[in-house]
């Protein structure tokens, strides 16, 4: 049997607002813009050089989805965006304003600092150490 992961939801509170911060900040690219109807829309981005797992851009339509926008983890770091050269990354998510909340260090498995998406999302910047 073999099967993977092949899209994350995340909720947010505009397509077109979301799909700017990710491919102008984080230099994501959009795989996918599809009108599905009035009022949805199917969006995948992904991490440039990436050919696994996409984020479903998702538009909160209650609510209820509309209240875990930016916490849907509960705090917790939500996503891992892992790179091969940490501070290329780093500096140029600080160039473009992207708000860490907690610095780069050095833990037993690599280079880490957390940052926070548009909304409010927890994600790890990581370079895994070799082996």
């Amino acid at each position: 049997m073999k099967q993977s992961i092949i899209h994350i939801a995340l909720l947010v509170n505009d397509y077109d607002e979301a799909i700017e911060f990710y491919v102008e900040k984080l230099n994501f690219t959009v795989i996918e813009d599809s009108q599905l109807s009035d009022l949805k829309r199917w969006v995948l981005i992904q991490p440039p050089g990436s050919s696994g797992c996409c984020l479903l851009l998702a538009k909160a339509v209650d609510e209820s989805q509309k209240s875990v926008i930016g916490n849907q983890s509960g705090g917790r770091v939500f996503l891992f965006l892992g790179t091969n050269d940490f501070n290329r990354d780093y500096a140029m998510m600080v160039a473009n304003g992207v708000v860490f909340v907690r610095d780069p260090v050095d833990e037993i498995y690599g280079k880490v600092a957390v940052f926070k998406d548009l909304y409010g999302n927890l994600w790890d910047l990581i370079q895994q150490n070799k082996g």
